[in-house]
Protein backbone atom coordinates (compact mmCIF):
# COMPACT_ATOMS: atom_id res chain seq x y z
CA UNK A 1 0.00 0.00 0.00
CA UNK A 2 1.45 3.35 -1.02
CA UNK A 3 2.07 6.08 1.45
CA UNK A 4 -0.46 8.38 -0.25
CA UNK A 5 -3.23 5.78 0.00
CA UNK A 6 -2.42 5.14 3.65
CA UNK A 7 -2.62 8.87 4.39
CA UNK A 8 -5.91 9.15 2.53
CA UNK A 9 -7.45 6.29 4.49
CA UNK A 10 -6.18 7.80 7.71
CA UNK A 11 -7.75 11.12 6.83
CA UNK A 12 -11.04 9.44 5.99
CA UNK A 13 -11.05 7.56 9.30
CA UNK A 14 -10.19 10.75 11.19
CA UNK A 15 -12.93 12.62 9.35
CA UNK A 16 -15.42 9.86 10.18
CA UNK A 17 -14.43 9.93 13.84
CA UNK A 18 -14.68 13.73 13.95
CA UNK A 19 -18.10 13.58 12.27
CA UNK A 20 -19.34 11.02 14.80
CA UNK A 21 -17.96 13.06 17.69
CA UNK A 22 -19.52 16.21 16.32
CA UNK A 23 -22.90 14.47 15.91
CA UNK A 24 -22.69 13.14 19.45
CA UNK A 25 -21.62 16.52 20.78
CA UNK A 26 -24.53 18.11 18.95
CA UNK A 27 -26.87 15.56 20.50
CA UNK A 28 -25.41 16.22 23.96
CA UNK A 29 -25.78 19.99 23.48
CA UNK A 30 -29.39 19.45 22.46
CA UNK A 31 -29.99 17.28 25.53
CA UNK A 32 -28.33 19.82 27.81
CA UNK A 33 -30.59 22.50 26.38
CA UNK A 34 -33.65 20.31 27.11
CA UNK A 35 -32.36 19.60 30.61
CA UNK A 36 -31.85 23.32 31.24
CA UNK A 37 -35.38 24.11 30.06
CA UNK A 38 -36.80 21.25 32.18
CA UNK A 39 -34.96 22.40 35.30
CA UNK A 40 -36.23 25.94 34.80
CA UNK A 41 -39.75 24.60 34.34
CA UNK A 42 -39.51 22.43 37.45
CA UNK A 43 -38.00 25.31 39.43
CA UNK A 44 -41.01 27.43 38.45
CA UNK A 45 -43.36 24.80 39.87
CA UNK A 46 -44.23 22.57 36.90
CA UNK A 47 -43.56 19.20 38.51
CA UNK A 48 -45.26 17.41 35.61
CA UNK A 49 -42.26 18.18 33.38
CA UNK A 50 -40.15 15.20 32.28
CA UNK A 51 -36.94 14.90 30.26
CA UNK A 52 -37.03 12.28 27.51
CA UNK A 53 -33.85 10.45 26.56
CA UNK A 54 -32.68 7.49 24.51
CA UNK A 55 -30.78 4.51 25.85
CA UNK A 56 -27.70 5.61 23.89
CA UNK A 57 -27.67 9.17 25.24
CA UNK A 58 -24.69 10.15 27.36
CA UNK A 59 -27.00 12.23 29.53
CA UNK A 60 -29.57 9.49 30.16
CA UNK A 61 -28.64 9.03 33.84
CA UNK A 62 -28.96 12.77 34.46
CA UNK A 63 -32.37 12.73 32.76
CA UNK A 64 -33.48 9.74 34.83
CA UNK A 65 -32.37 11.47 38.04
CA UNK A 66 -34.15 14.72 37.13
CA UNK A 67 -37.36 12.81 36.36
CA UNK A 68 -37.08 10.92 39.65
CA UNK A 69 -36.59 14.16 41.59
CA UNK A 70 -39.59 15.72 39.84
CA UNK A 71 -41.81 12.70 40.58
CA UNK A 72 -40.66 12.58 44.20
CA UNK A 73 -41.31 16.31 44.65
CA UNK A 74 -44.71 15.93 43.01
CA UNK A 75 -45.61 13.08 45.36
CA UNK A 76 -44.48 15.10 48.38
CA UNK A 77 -46.50 18.09 47.22
CA UNK A 78 -49.62 15.95 46.85
CA UNK A 79 -49.10 14.50 50.32
CA UNK A 80 -48.56 17.99 51.72
CA UNK A 81 -51.81 19.23 50.18
CA UNK A 82 -53.66 16.19 51.46
CA UNK A 83 -52.19 16.76 54.91
CA UNK A 84 -53.19 20.43 54.84
CA UNK A 85 -56.74 19.48 53.87
CA UNK A 86 -56.84 16.85 56.60
CA UNK A 87 -55.67 19.35 59.20
CA UNK A 88 -58.29 21.84 58.06
CA UNK A 89 -60.95 19.15 58.54
CA UNK A 90 -59.41 18.32 61.89
CA UNK A 91 -59.57 21.92 63.03
CA UNK A 92 -63.18 22.18 61.87
CA UNK A 93 -64.09 19.06 63.82
CA UNK A 94 -62.17 20.26 66.87
CA UNK A 95 -64.04 23.55 66.90
CA UNK A 96 -67.24 21.61 67.42
CA UNK A 97 -66.06 18.59 69.39
CA UNK A 98 -64.43 20.79 72.02
CA UNK A 99 -66.43 24.03 72.03
CA UNK A 100 -69.91 22.49 72.05
CA UNK A 101 -69.51 20.07 75.00
CA UNK A 102 -67.43 22.67 76.83
CA UNK A 103 -70.21 25.25 76.46
CA UNK A 104 -72.72 22.66 77.60
CA UNK A 105 -70.55 21.75 80.59
CA UNK A 106 -70.25 25.41 81.59
CA UNK A 107 -74.02 25.81 81.26
CA UNK A 108 -74.74 22.90 83.61
CA UNK A 109 -72.20 24.11 86.17
CA UNK A 110 -73.52 27.67 86.06
CA UNK A 111 -77.04 26.38 86.64
CA UNK A 112 -75.85 24.51 89.72
CA UNK A 113 -73.72 27.40 90.98
CA UNK A 114 -76.54 29.95 90.63
CA UNK A 115 -78.93 27.51 92.38
CA UNK A 116 -81.28 27.47 89.39
CA UNK A 117 -81.72 23.77 90.18
CA UNK A 118 -81.89 22.07 93.56
CA UNK A 119 -82.32 18.66 95.10
CA UNK A 120 -82.52 15.68 92.76
CA UNK A 121 -82.35 17.90 89.67
CA UNK A 122 -79.14 19.44 90.95
CA UNK A 123 -77.61 15.99 91.41
CA UNK A 124 -78.65 15.10 87.87
CA UNK A 125 -77.00 18.26 86.52
CA UNK A 126 -73.80 17.49 88.40
CA UNK A 127 -73.80 13.93 87.03
CA UNK A 128 -74.28 15.14 83.46
CA UNK A 129 -71.54 17.74 83.89
CA UNK A 130 -69.20 15.07 85.24
CA UNK A 131 -69.89 12.82 82.23
CA UNK A 132 -69.21 15.67 79.83
CA UNK A 133 -65.99 16.53 81.65
CA UNK A 134 -64.80 12.91 81.36
CA UNK A 135 -65.75 12.91 77.68
CA UNK A 136 -63.66 16.02 77.10
CA UNK A 137 -60.76 14.53 79.04
CA UNK A 138 -60.87 11.34 76.95
CA UNK A 139 -61.09 13.36 73.75
CA UNK A 140 -58.10 15.56 74.62
CA UNK A 141 -56.06 12.51 75.69
CA UNK A 142 -56.82 10.73 72.42
CA UNK A 143 -56.10 13.89 70.44
CA UNK A 144 -52.67 14.35 72.02
CA UNK A 145 -51.88 10.68 71.44
CA UNK A 146 -52.85 10.96 67.78
CA UNK A 147 -50.80 14.16 67.33
CA UNK A 148 -47.72 12.49 68.84
CA UNK A 149 -48.19 9.47 66.57
CA UNK A 150 -48.69 11.64 63.50
CA UNK A 151 -45.58 13.68 64.32
CA UNK A 152 -43.51 10.55 65.00
CA UNK A 153 -42.83 11.69 68.56
CA UNK A 154 -44.38 8.71 70.36
CA UNK A 155 -41.75 6.60 72.10
CA UNK A 156 -42.22 2.84 71.85
CA UNK A 157 -40.61 0.10 73.89
CA UNK A 158 -40.51 -3.13 71.92
CA UNK A 159 -39.70 -6.34 73.71
CA UNK A 160 -40.00 -10.07 73.17
CA UNK A 161 -43.04 -11.38 74.99
CA UNK A 162 -45.68 -14.09 74.76
CA UNK A 163 -48.41 -12.60 72.57
CA UNK A 164 -50.95 -15.18 73.75
CA UNK A 165 -50.36 -14.47 77.42
CA UNK A 166 -50.52 -10.73 76.76
CA UNK A 167 -53.82 -11.15 74.88
CA UNK A 168 -55.28 -13.25 77.70
CA UNK A 169 -54.35 -10.61 80.29
CA UNK A 170 -55.99 -7.87 78.23
CA UNK A 171 -59.20 -9.87 77.78
CA UNK A 172 -59.28 -10.76 81.49
CA UNK A 173 -59.62 -7.05 82.25
CA UNK A 174 -62.52 -6.80 79.81
CA UNK A 175 -64.61 -9.75 81.02
CA UNK A 176 -66.35 -7.94 83.88
CA UNK A 177 -67.04 -4.84 81.76
CA UNK A 178 -68.55 -6.95 78.98
CA UNK A 179 -70.72 -8.82 81.45
CA UNK A 180 -71.88 -5.56 83.03
CA UNK A 181 -73.01 -4.43 79.58
CA UNK A 182 -74.85 -7.73 79.00
CA UNK A 183 -72.41 -8.94 76.35
CA UNK A 184 -71.75 -12.60 75.72
CA UNK A 185 -68.21 -13.31 74.59
CA UNK A 186 -66.01 -15.95 73.00
CA UNK A 187 -62.25 -15.89 73.53
CA UNK A 188 -60.03 -18.29 71.61
CA UNK A 189 -56.33 -17.88 72.37
CA UNK A 190 -53.83 -20.76 71.99
CA UNK A 191 -52.29 -22.07 75.18
CA UNK A 192 -48.91 -22.53 73.50
CA UNK A 193 -46.35 -19.78 73.96
CA UNK A 194 -45.89 -17.43 71.01
CA UNK A 195 -42.86 -15.20 71.48
CA UNK A 196 -42.73 -12.12 69.30
CA UNK A 197 -41.51 -8.54 69.46
CA UNK A 198 -44.20 -6.01 70.39
CA UNK A 199 -44.73 -2.92 72.48
CA UNK A 200 -47.05 -4.31 75.21
CA UNK A 201 -48.62 -0.92 75.93
CA UNK A 202 -49.31 -0.23 72.25
CA UNK A 203 -50.70 -3.74 71.67
CA UNK A 204 -52.96 -3.32 74.70
CA UNK A 205 -54.20 -0.02 73.27
CA UNK A 206 -54.95 -1.71 69.93
CA UNK A 207 -57.25 -4.31 71.48
CA UNK A 208 -58.75 -1.84 73.95
CA UNK A 209 -59.66 0.57 71.14
CA UNK A 210 -61.34 -2.15 69.09
CA UNK A 211 -63.30 -3.47 72.07
CA UNK A 212 -64.27 0.03 73.19
CA UNK A 213 -65.44 0.77 69.65
CA UNK A 214 -67.72 -2.27 69.81
CA UNK A 215 -69.00 -1.29 73.23
CA UNK A 216 -69.73 2.29 72.17
CA UNK A 217 -70.95 2.01 68.60
CA UNK A 218 -71.94 -1.51 67.56
CA UNK A 219 -75.24 -2.05 69.44
CA UNK A 220 -74.07 -5.66 69.63
CA UNK A 221 -74.81 -8.36 72.18
CA UNK A 222 -71.86 -10.63 71.41
CA UNK A 223 -68.14 -10.12 70.86
CA UNK A 224 -65.38 -12.55 70.02
CA UNK A 225 -61.60 -12.48 69.95
CA UNK A 226 -59.65 -15.18 68.13
CA UNK A 227 -55.88 -15.49 67.90
CA UNK A 228 -54.24 -17.84 65.39
CA UNK A 229 -50.57 -18.06 64.54
CA UNK A 230 -48.08 -19.46 62.06
CA UNK A 231 -44.30 -19.34 61.95
CA UNK A 232 -44.54 -16.13 59.93
CA UNK A 233 -47.36 -14.16 61.52
CA UNK A 234 -50.11 -13.84 64.09
CA UNK A 235 -53.73 -13.11 63.17
CA UNK A 236 -56.00 -11.44 65.70
CA UNK A 237 -59.69 -11.26 64.82
CA UNK A 238 -62.13 -9.11 66.81
CA UNK A 239 -65.78 -9.49 65.77
CA UNK A 240 -69.27 -8.53 66.91
CA UNK A 241 -72.86 -9.25 65.92
CA UNK A 242 -73.96 -5.61 65.95
CA UNK A 243 -75.59 -3.25 63.48
CA UNK A 244 -72.59 -3.27 61.17
CA UNK A 245 -71.11 -0.50 59.07
CA UNK A 246 -72.59 0.77 55.82
CA UNK A 247 -70.72 0.33 52.54
CA UNK A 248 -70.33 4.11 52.22
CA UNK A 249 -68.75 4.45 55.67
CA UNK A 250 -66.54 1.35 55.56
CA UNK A 251 -63.66 2.81 53.48
CA UNK A 252 -63.34 5.78 55.86
CA UNK A 253 -63.51 4.32 59.36
CA UNK A 254 -59.74 4.47 59.91
CA UNK A 255 -59.64 8.15 58.97
CA UNK A 256 -59.05 10.58 61.82
CA UNK A 257 -62.12 12.34 63.18
CA UNK A 258 -64.43 10.18 61.03
CA UNK A 259 -67.63 9.06 62.71
CA UNK A 260 -70.10 6.68 61.08
CA UNK A 261 -72.87 8.27 63.13
CA UNK A 262 -72.76 11.78 61.67
CA UNK A 263 -75.19 13.24 64.19
CA UNK A 264 -73.74 15.71 66.66
CA UNK A 265 -74.95 13.55 69.52
CA UNK A 266 -72.72 10.68 68.41
CA UNK A 267 -70.55 9.12 71.09
CA UNK A 268 -66.81 8.75 70.64
CA UNK A 269 -64.31 11.15 69.12
CA UNK A 270 -63.45 9.61 65.76
CA UNK A 271 -59.81 9.07 66.77
CA UNK A 272 -59.79 5.58 68.28
CA UNK A 273 -59.65 3.57 65.05
CA UNK A 274 -57.21 6.01 63.47
CA UNK A 275 -54.87 5.54 66.43
CA UNK A 276 -55.38 1.78 66.22
CA UNK A 277 -54.29 1.70 62.59
CA UNK A 278 -51.20 3.79 63.37
CA UNK A 279 -50.22 1.48 66.22
CA UNK A 280 -50.65 -1.60 64.03
CA UNK A 281 -48.48 0.04 61.36
CA UNK A 282 -45.80 0.73 63.97
CA UNK A 283 -45.68 -3.06 64.44
CA UNK A 284 -45.25 -3.50 60.64
CA UNK A 285 -48.69 -5.08 60.58
CA UNK A 286 -51.99 -4.50 58.80
CA UNK A 287 -55.58 -4.07 59.95
CA UNK A 288 -58.63 -4.61 57.76
CA UNK A 289 -62.36 -4.49 58.38
CA UNK A 290 -65.33 -6.33 56.91
CA UNK A 291 -68.92 -5.64 57.78
CA UNK A 292 -72.44 -6.61 56.81
CA UNK A 293 -75.10 -4.12 57.95
CA UNK A 294 -77.46 -5.80 60.37
CA UNK A 295 -75.11 -8.75 60.89
CA UNK A 296 -71.89 -7.48 62.43
CA UNK A 297 -68.35 -6.27 61.93
CA UNK A 298 -64.99 -8.06 61.88
CA UNK A 299 -61.58 -6.47 62.38
CA UNK A 300 -58.58 -8.54 61.33
CA UNK A 301 -55.05 -7.69 62.45
CA UNK A 302 -51.99 -9.33 60.93
CA UNK A 303 -48.73 -8.96 62.86
CA UNK A 304 -45.48 -10.39 61.43
CA UNK A 305 -43.54 -12.65 63.75
CA UNK A 306 -40.29 -11.06 64.82
CA UNK A 307 -37.17 -13.07 63.98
Amino acid sequence: MSMNLYLLLSLLVALLVITCLWARLHRVRGQLSLIKDALTDIKNGNLNRRVLSRESDLTKQICYDINEIAMSSQSQLIQQKQSEQAYKRLMTSLSHDVKTPLASLVGYLEAVESKMVTGAEQEEYIQVATEKAHHLKDFVTALFEWVKLDAGEQVFHFEFCDLNELSRNIMADWVLLLENHSFTYEIEIPEAEYMTRVDPTAYTRILNNLLQNILTHSAASQVSLTVTETEQQAKIVVADNGKGISASDLPHIFERMYQCDHSRSAKGNGLGLSITKELVSIHKGTITVASVPGTGTTFTIILPKAL
